[in-house]
């Protein structure tokens, strides 16, 4: 977290890059705030600073109905963060404790729950108990807020044990109860839900590369599992509890989601994985200090201000789609990848539009790979290998240790220092990996007068940590358009 005396003067400045950094609480109101709320300014003998709201909340602290604190962009500290802590955030986010209780989630890690516990309260002010617990808290404001859904189903929606708790812990966090929220909610106005779809803001720091990230994202559009067109991206979603899908337009200050889940428990890893593959918790200020004092990627940086990279939703599809992009161009890649979805995918129960069709899972790329992907043997030999190590304990997911998972990732076959460290950038959300020996990323570098040899080029690439993944991004676009990408 920041200083205690650059913390008040971010609040006194009501600066919104800070929101999402820590929560600013104030002792004569007992409610806390993001840093930009347009309130008055306390006396600085008022004010108190917490790195996450559980930890506002835990020493008694309620949630700002004015400025919602919960309803801002993560803490950028986790895309430097590789630590137990930065790990452990990500996977609470993405609701383990709820699923698989402290225990589970300190497994998934490798250490005990009484040594995660101790990490966690150390570092954020609050155990996982209490950090999962301002999870479900944002999680039921939002399906409060958005949805009709009964309460009693919002409460074992968000994670609640019991409708009185659900109603307890509302009261605590936002000084109101579920009734009154919703109805503040709907005096606010704005166009109703369609049936069935939770329409919600998702916020990020600006500036934000949206034509980027669209463009990205868009050139490798898997026909049936995604669909992109002017202004939004839209995919199929394989959630802990169901399926669903979403609808992602960007916006001046936010991107605007549409959500059509199965189950309702999944909101929060919904939203949790969507964040990721926006890279919208990104602190673009930091990663422009970097890169633009670089006289030769400066003027790319101008071109794409906010620049982010693309994260995943489902580990195992990223992992296999690394592994048919090798040494192939982008728009193969993508063909081979429409074929395995059309023989293997899951079709979706209810179909959204163009997005028709689940990635297949590990059991059908074990037991059918070879049979319908076209090509070298060796490819369809590899998925096949990856669906079965999958299938076998194999774990692939945010809280992963980077240099385990690269380990583990290099002993399967068929995979690559490429491959593995392309997946530490796209699962992981890892700023700082350059793929120096990316056939694209060598072209853009040499178009920008940047050394295009893989170890000139890694030698360069020094002075851009800890943003060399964001570099990287940039070099991909100074020729995507011209060359479409190859890998």
């Amino acid at each position: 977290m920041v200083g205690i005396e650059e913390a008040y003067r971010a609040v006194s400045a009501r600066d919104p890059r800070f929101d999402g950094w820590f929560v600013h609480a104030v002792r004569s109101t007992g409610i806390y705030c993001r840093p930009s709320c347009p309130a008055r300014t306390p006396k600085r003998a008022n004010s108190a600073f917490y790195p996450t709201a559980a930890a506002a909340q835990g020493a008694g602290f309620r949630a700002c109905l004015r400025c919602l604190p919960d309803a801002v962009p993560g803490s950028p500290e986790w895309d430097l963060r590789a630590d137990l802590a930065g790990r452990a955030m990500r996977l609470i986010d993405d609701g383990a404790v709820d699923r698989d209780g402290v225990a589970g989630l300190a497994a998934a890690l490798g250490y005990s729950p009484r040594h995660l516990t101790r990490v966690l309260t150390a570092e954020l002010g609050a155990g996982p108990l209490g950090l999962a617990r301002a999870h479900r808290a944002h999680s039921a404001r939002v399906l409060i807020e958005t949805t009709p859904v009964p309460f009693g189903d919002v409460a074992f929606a968000a994670g609640f044990a019991s409708l009185r708790q659900f109603n307890e812990t509302i009261r605590e966090v936002f000084a109101t109860t579920p009734t009154l929220m919703r109805a503040r909610a709907r005096r606010r106005g704005g166009p109703p839900p369609a049936p069935g779809a939770i329409r919600l803001r998702l916020p990020f720091r600006a500036p934000y590369d949206a034509a980027g990230v669209l463009a990205f994202l868009g050139a490798r559009a898997v026909a049936g599992l995604e669909d992109v067109g002017p202004g939004h991206y839209a995919r199929a979603l394989r959630l802990p509890h169901g399926t669903g899908t979403a609808t992602l337009r960007p916006e001046s200050d936010h991107v605007s989601c549409t959500l059509r889940l199965s189950d309702l428990r999944d909101l929060g890893s919904a939203v949790s994985r969507l964040r990721g593959l926006l890279d919208l918790d990104a602190d673009p200020v930091a990663v422009a200090e970097v890169l633009g004092a670089d006289p030769l990627l400066a003027p790319q940086l101008a071109r794409h201000p906010g620049v982010r990279v693309p994260g995943s939703v489902d580990p195992t599809e990223m992992l296999v789609r690394a592994v048919l992009g090798q040494q192939v161009s982008v728009a193969a890649a993508r063909t081979t990848t429409e074929r395995l979805v059309a023989a293997l995918g899951e079709p979706l129960a209810e179909p959204d539009g163009a997005v028709t069709a689940l990635f297949p899972t590990p059991g059908a790329l074990a037991e059918h790979a070879r049979d319908v992907l076209p090509g070298p043997r060796r490819r369809a030999e590899a998925v096949r290998a990856i669906g079965e190590a999958l299938g076998g304990g194999l774990a692939v997911h945010p809280g992963r240790d980077h240099d385990e998972l690269r380990r583990d990732l290099l002993a399967l076959p068929g995979v690559g220092p490429w491959t593995a460290d392309y997946v530490l950038l796209r699962v992981l959300g890892a700023p700082d990996v350059l793929l120096d020996g990316d056939l694209a990323l060598r072209r853009g570098a040499a178009a920008l007068g940047l050394p295009d040899e893989p170890a000139a080029l890694g030698d360069r690439a020094r002075r851009w940590r800890p943003w060399r993944s964001y570099a990287g991004m940039l070099l991909w676009t100074a020729t995507a358009p011209r060359i479409g990408g190859t890998t």
